[in-house]
């Protein structure tokens, strides 16, 4: 068959057909198509079939990019000339194109789109019988590397959809099972490609996608949280379209008839509604959010019937359900009642705000962050915005699991929704009075590090910064200095961010040795990490200016001393210290150790200016304070360890008192006189 071929088509037009040159191989195309045009008039199809065999197998499949670019232009060039009789080939011609589509030459995949789009343009519904491997192979090339190959697969994507949409011989049932695998593909060009099937595939008048609706459902909806706000538009439309068609819910359909005629039956279908949200069955959740959504956009008056209470009853209940949707549903119902009746709601506050505390612990995040936003509206009465950060403190006492794995994205998002300044206040004033001093001091490190590390509370740091020289930042400072005391290196951190350098080295030199230990060190080395973020980016440029800032030289000096020279920390500092350029105001002196570095400042009238406006703040007072907690905590400390030490020493006479009465047992025992059996037997 070969051979008939090579008869058939002349030697120079096959060399031109592998030629490097696209102007040859589509010369050579031509004139195949001419060809096959003659031999289709004479009725020579066995020649036909030879010609396709030999494009195939010594072109499409050969080693060589040039002959496989070459042989799928041939093919295509083959069924244009066939014309309307392509149709009997196409088994032929179909196959080899396909397997082009996985060449590892993206030029020869662009070519096989090509070729395929030719081929369909002439054949049109009668490769409908192949639907399933072209969307396959199309699906793949969605997302294919190169731009080219994507841009040709988009183009045989849109003939493809044309094709199918006019044709009846499309079958949805088949094409069904390929859509679902691929629902769950998280590539953005896939994602596309599948929303641009359904919708389009939902605009055909005779094909009911809607009865095939679960299979897909879900991963319409995952696509609703796609990082491309164009998917999110796409996935949004297709859904909304599908629940305007759906009619097949009693309930929903009901709500809808009934409308503010059902208001005092709202609470009973609420109760079955809410539940269903989370079922099993993808079509009773989807109807059963449609059902919800109507109930909550109907504006229904108390006056009239509209119990709140019992809407409150239901929705306190559900936040008790295992399914994750569910709660967040009944949480959306609080939002929407507390924001359309606040008065109605707040006298049913004493019911079910413990709940809503209570809720705060919850597993899931966006549970969380919803209980958050129904509190800080709560909140915005000055006694229970008190109620609800002391019972946050209080739940982080009780459960330190909660407080590492939340206690940051709680206090971010009360931040946010109450303002960060309002919101730490509170924190301090609560913390400062704080009988638990080992609690106390690990919140305000966590508050601490929030403060320095969070961009939500970028509005605090700024007054905070300014505190030495304004009223607003001295009050601010003042205030959440009361509870920072509790740890040293928050007190650190603060007068840093404060730039009340010379009261931040008063507090270092006012360290004693118990107050060193390994937490200590590790806070410090979270501290000197800080140093070099963008938040204390003002402090390292005033580093330029040591003569004005020697006081911040010699608290960072003086934390450098306090580190273990071999810490990663110490490092980080030290080489930070090392870039300072020191003017002749400043004569640094260092011993024969390269690590002992230390800063004198001349008494030449050269006054620092962190001492400018230092007397707004009463620091000799402050600087008592903290020494006076420091020494509850070291009072506490010794307590802990006595107690220990007490404990240890009681086991230990306890074990001694029970080997001296074991002892005595068994001298008793050796002493006693024989008995008269022993005597007997002895």
């Amino acid at each position: 068959m070969a051979a008939d071929a090579l008869s058939i088509i002349p030697g120079a037009v096959l060399r031109n057909l592998s030629d490097k040159l696209y102007e040859k191989r589509k010369n050579a195309a031509l004139e195949i198509e001419g060809i096959v045009k003659q031999l289709a008039t004479f009725g020579e199809h066995e020649k036909i079939s030879a010609v396709i065999s030999l494009l195939t197998n010594d072109f499409t499949y050969s080693p060589q990019a040039n002959h496989r670019k070459g042989g799928l232009i041939g093919l295509a060039a083959v069924t244009v000339g066939l014309t309307s009789e392509a149709a009997q080939h196409l088994e032929q011609i179909v196959p080899p194109v396909l397997t082009s589509f996985l060449d590892q030459d993206s030029r020869v995949r662009y070519y096989a789109c090509e070729a395929l789009y030719n081929i369909a343009k002439v054949v049109r519904g009668d490769f409908i019988i192949y639907f399933n491997k072209i969307f396959d192979a199309l699906c793949k090339l969605s997302a294919d590397s190169d731009a080219n190959v994507q841009s040709a697969a988009h183009l045989l994507d849109k003939l493809v959809k044309d094709i199918v949409t006019e044709s009846d011989q499309f079958s949805i049932e088949e094409f069904i099972p390929l859509l679902r695998e691929r629902m769950n593909v998280l590539n953005p060009y896939v994602r596309q490609f599948l929303v641009g099937w359904i919708t389009v595939l939902d605009s055909v008048p005779d094909i009911d996608m809607l009865g095939f609706l679960p299979d897909f459902l879900d991963g319409l909806f995952n696509m609703l949280s796609d990082s491309s706000h164009e998917i999110r538009q796409q996935a949004d439309a297709a859904l909304s379209e599908f629940l305007q068609e759906i009619k097949n819910s009693p309930i929903n359909e009901f709500v809808k008839l009934g409308g503010e005629q059902l208001v005092p039956y709202y609470a009973d279908i609420l109760g079955a509604v809410l539940p269903c949200i989370s079922d099993e069955e993808e079509k009773i959740r989807v109807v059963a959010r449609e059902t919800n959504e109507e109930l909550r956009a109907i504006k229904a008056d108390p006056a009239e019937g509209f119990d709140i209470g019992a809407i409150l009853s239901i929705a306190k209940r559900e936040l008790n359900s295992e399914h994750e949707a569910t709660r967040i549903e009944a949480l959306h119902w609080f939002f929407t009642l507390l924001d359309r009746y606040c008065a109605e709601f707040l006298a049913y506050l004493n019911d079910i705000f413990d709940p809503l505390l209570n809720a705060l612990s919850d597993p899931s995040d966006a549970v969380v962050l919803l209980v958050l936003e129904v509190h800080a509206r709560i909140a915005e009465e000055s006694h229970h915005f008190h109620h609800l950060v002391s019972y946050l403190i209080r739940t982080f006492h009780n459960n330190h699991f909660v407080l590492e794995k939340r206690g940051a994205l709680i206090v971010r998002r009360l931040c946010v929704l109450l303002g960060a300044e309002k919101v730490y206040r509170e924190f301090s004033t609560i913390l400062e009075s704080e009988v638990d001093l080992d609690f106390a001091s690990v919140m305000v490190q966590v508050l601490n590090l929030i403060l320095l590390t969070s961009t939500e509370l970028g509005e605090l740091r700024s007054p905070l910064k300014k505190s030495l020289v304004d009223s607003c930042g001295k009050d601010l400072f003042q205030s959440l200095y009361a509870s920072w005391r509790h740890s040293p290196m928050a007190t650190i951190s603060l007068c840093l961010l404060a730039q009340a350098y010379n009261h931040a080295s008063c507090v270092i030199q006012s360290l004693g040795e118990e107050d060193i230990n390994v937490n200590f060190l590790v806070q410090l080395d979270k501290l000197i990490r800080l140093l070099e973020t963008p938040v204390f980016a003002y402090l390292r440029l005033q580093l330029l200016e040591p003569g004005k800032h020697t006081w911040l030289l010699k608290t960072l000096y003086g934390l450098l001393m306090l580190l273990p020279q071999q810490s990663a920390a110490f490092k980080i500092l030290r080489t930070r210290l090392k870039t300072v350029p020191f003017s002749e105001n400043l004569k640094r002196t260092s011993s024969a150790n390269p690590y002992s570095q230390i800063l004198q400042v001349t008494e030449d009238g050269n006054r620092n200016q962190d001492m400018q406006n230092y007397s707004a703040i009463n620091f000799p007072f402050l600087l008592q304070q903290f020494e006076n907690m420091q020494l509850q905590h070291r009072n506490h400390l010794k307590d802990q360890l006595q107690s220990r030490k007490s404990a240890s020493t009681l086991t230990l006479s306890q074990e001694i008192q029970r080997y001296e009465e074991a002892h005595s047992s068994s001298l008793s025992e050796i002493n006693r006189p024989p008995s008269r059996t022993s005597k007997g037997i002895l």
